[in-house]
């Protein structure tokens, strides 16, 4: 007997893929499952006048961000509230489930409770009345003493704006509250731009341009070796990676809103970036500069200096502004401040934090916090020594270069979109398992700001929910079906 095989073929392949397509649905149906669950107790259970802080015990009884909190204190600092939030947000663009898109307006309304006066926001969300009055949030009656420092240290106000400006697209822009909030935050950090491009660490009120000559920056003839004090946090700061934050806020408002100022804003702080760059022999940057663009000391551990950490997060974005503008100015400083950087790596591949002006000695501190040159007494808070991310520059700004003005325009459009990637089932079943009945993930841990008495041993953590979230929605995503 001769079989068939235009006949056969589809019998088999209905024998194969059944099973198969029977099981990817059951698991889709228990990750929705999961999902649900875990955004309903996040949001319920977790949340506290729609914000989030960094951990919580497991009985939700004690919580912390950086410093013990209560539950009217909430964080915007990643991981706290917009981070919470922009996973609900990312989630709700993969899958469109409401809840997400109703978690999200909750913890934005949290975030337009704490916007100050100055038009951004500090590490948290003060809502007990005796905390509350000494802050000087918009939304409140005007208190003359009320603190109303704008921060952009640690993504505190840009990752308050990128939430808020992807809530209010998710909105459709129609909750008036939300866009006039983004309105005002985004006229007051372009307000708060200094001449040369550039922002402190923090504000309270807006520059007066005679008084900040633009300049390259330079070595200082000489630089104190104890820590002098004095207000750092009003030097041009790039600690933490400020400026870089702040330059991709502004290019997401300038996408989101259409508006070029925003744009304008961002590209000038790359000319800052461009003044920032010290001379030979040293070309990469400093953690922050004085008004003569010499680098500065900020903290009692972080002296004027060379800093490889801060070095590549100004090469990062330096090739994201090359994306969004072609501009070659962006490109070119890069290869002078690799090639400077490689060749600056310590023996086991990292890079210092801090390398002295000029001599190109990686610095120190011992843990009485004097200068040294040697790394046998740390302080154990910071991190004096950086992982080398070089290589990996180096290979992004060798594709960026070969890119025709098609192919960059495609990476331009891409930048700002909600990541893609189906995770692999045993991710996805893990987490699922992982969820306990309330729909809480709770891990082994410890909380950190409550002293060494306290007996908490397993840990809610807002950064891992955060990455379940984004796994699971990512799994479901329904893009493009």
């Amino acid at each position: 007997m001769r079989f068939r095989l235009d006949l056969l073929l589809p019998l088999m392949m209905t024998m194969v893929t059944t099973p198969v397509v029977a099981a990817d649905l059951e698991l889709r149906q228990r990750a929705e499952n999961a999902l649900d669950r875990a955004v309903d107790f996040y949001r319920q259970q977790v949340a506290s006048h729609g914000g989030y802080v960094y951990r919580y015990s497991s009985d939700l009884k004690k919580r912390e961000g950086e410093g013990k909190t209560d539950i009217h204190t909430l964080w915007v600092q990643p991981p706290g509230t917009p981070a919470v939030g922009l996973a609900y947000l990312d989630a709700f663009e993969r899958t469109r489930h409401p809840v997400l898109l109703e978690a999200a307006s909750a913890t934005g309304e949290c975030l337009i409770q704490g916007q100050l006066r100055s038009g951004g926001w500090q590490d948290r969300v003060e809502f007990a009345p005796e905390a509350r009055a000494k802050l000087a949030y918009r939304v409140d009656p005007l208190r003359r003493r009320g603190r109303n420092l704008t921060s952009f240290d640690d993504d505190k106000t840009q990752s308050a704006l990128r939430f808020l400006m992807r809530l209010d697209r998710a909105l459709e822009f129609k909750d008036e509250r939300v866009h006039e909030a983004i309105a005002f935050a985004l006229d007051r950090v372009v307000q708060a731009q200094f001449p040369n491009g550039g922002w402190a660490q923090v504000y309270d009120s807006f520059p007066e341009p005679d008084k900040f000559p633009v300049r390259p920056a330079s070595f200082p003839n000489d630089w104190p070796r104890t820590y002098p004090g004095g207000d750092y946090w009003r030097h041009y700061t790039l600690n933490d990676n400020a400026i870089a934050d702040t330059i991709e806020a502004l290019l997401l408002a300038a996408r989101v809103y259409d508006e070029p100022r925003y744009r304008d804003a961002a590209v000038k702080a790359g000319g800052f970036l461009l003044l920032a760059q010290l001379p030979e022999p040293q070309p990469a940057w400093a953690q922050q500069y004085d008004v003569q663009m010499h680098p500065a000391w900020a903290r009692k551990f972080e002296p004027p200096a060379v800093s490889g950490g801060e070095s590549q997060g100004v090469i990062r974005i330096l090739l994201d502004l090359y994306v969004e503008t072609a501009d070659k100015r962006f490109l070119d400083p890069v290869t002078r401040a690799i090639k400077y950087l490689q060749a600056s790596k310590l023996p086991d591949g990292q890079l210092a934090r801090f390398y002295e002006l000029q001599t190109n000695k990686p610095l120190y501190m011992t843990k009485r916090y004097e200068l040294t040159f040697s790394d046998s007494d740390l302080p154990t808070h910071y991190g004096f020594k950086v992982s080398s991310k070089l290589d990996e520059l180096a290979r992004e700004q060798a594709a960026l270069a070969g890119l025709d003005p098609q192919e960059l325009a495609k990476r331009r459009t891409s930048r700002f979109q909600v990541g893609r990637g189906r995770p692999s089932e045993k991710d996805v079943e893990a987490i699922i398992a992982a969820l306990d009945e309330r729909g809480a993930w709770v891990e082994e841990g410890r909380l950190r700001y409550h002293g060494s008495g306290d007996d908490t041993r397993q840990v809610i953590d807002s950064g891992t929910f955060i990455r379940n979230l984004n796994l699971l929605s990512k799994y479901l995503d329904t893009r493009d079906r």
